[in-house]
């Protein structure tokens, strides 16, 4: 979509320095912006690599006000989140421009009960279960799954061969990656201590999945064993994250791939984990807690601290973890010796 500077500026509340009349399309890196394009810059060092490349014009911090840039400039408190903003905004479709991709392909199989919302696009082999619920411009890929009763709000992007359980509910604006499975059964069983042997235990709860929520590529996340499962407003799950059932994960956390997460789990508001963290079920991470990659958190264990850094098996506060290594690698050193 093509804006001019001006509106960009007024969208993401940057005060604009030069020609607001230039016209941006699009965002790019450095290294590959056309005239057209829009660049960020948030370390005074890069600055002058972005007066070099061919962008129309440059997102930066406040250090860029004071040069003479010859460049139309777009200065920000925050440039990479200004840049994020200008991108959406960019790229972002109308209503009227949404209608013109609307429909079912003819290959989709959509139950007749199926009341759809406006400029809703379904596309080639989806199929869609009785009484689902596609509100205002969803989108639909190729090859998806949507069960009996699921619900999903405006403006909603699923991609291809998902599989969404019966009985999910989706927000709006969600975000869901290829090959996800949301609202699936739980890992739960019951052992009869006389044979020995398993007998599954009842998954009958629900998955709700709140606005704004991003899902990576073959991501799981299993509904309630009797309750729900529930993934607060504007969380952002990496690929590869499996997510057991009753867990409860807050407003916008964030949760690296390939991270594990037992049953019955509360990750509290803002909280960041990275890359393989696993944690045991019942355990709860305060608001704001980050859990470095590989950490482990150990069943029932509750790590609080807002803003306080966890690492390491099981997980505890980076700067006595950090002491620990240096500890271990004195030994390892004298021993050597």
């Amino acid at each position: 979509m093509k804006h001019s500077l001006r509106e960009v500026a007024d969208a993401v509340e940057g005060r604009l320095i030069g020609e607001g009349h230039t016209e941006i399309t699009g965002v790019s890196s450095l290294e590959s912006a056309s005239q057209n394009d829009l660049v960020f810059v948030d370390d005074e060092k890069h600055f002058a690599a972005a007066l070099k490349s061919r962008a129309g014009a440059i997102i930066a911090g406040e250090f860029a006000a004071s040069k003479n840039s010859g460049r139309p400039l777009l200065i920000s408190d925050h440039p990479k989140l200004a840049f994020a903003r200008a991108a959406r905004m960019l790229g972002q479709q109308t209503p009227s421009n949404a209608g013109e991709q609307a429909g079912f392909h003819a290959t989709a199989v959509v139950h007749p009960s199926v009341v759809p919302g406006s400029c809703v696009r379904v596309d080639a082999g989806a199929v869609i279960g009785e009484n689902a619920r596609l509100q205002d411009r969803t989108r639909i890929g190729a090859g998806t799954v949507i069960g009996n009763g699921v619900t999903i709000g405006r403006d909603s992007v699923i991609y291809p061969n998902v599989t969404i359980y019966p009985g999910t509910t989706l927000g709006e604006r969600v975000i869901v990656h290829a090959g996800a499975v949301l609202g699936s059964d739980g890992f739960g069983y019951v052992r009869d201590p006389e044979t020995g042997r398993y007998e599954k235990f009842p998954q009958v709860g629900r998955l709700l999945i709140e606005d704004d929520v991003e899902i990576g590529a073959n991501a799981t996340v299993d509904r309630g064993a009797l309750d729900e499962t529930r993934i607060r407003r504007g969380a952002k799950i990496d690929n590869l994250v499996h997510v057991g059932h009753n867990c409860d994960i807050g407003e916008d956390v964030v949760i690296a791939a390939q991270t594990g997460l037992s049953g019955s789990i509360v990750i509290e508001k803002g909280a960041v984990l990275g890359g393989q963290v696993g944690i045991g079920e019942h355990a709860r991470i305060g608001e704001g807690v980050m859990l470095g990659g590989q950490g482990g958190v150990l069943p029932n264990k509750i790590l609080r601290g807002k803003g306080l850094a966890f690492w390491g098996t099981p997980a505890q506060p980076l700067r006595q973890y950090l002491k620990q290594l240096a500890a271990l690698a004195r030994l390892a050193k004298k021993d050597a010796g």
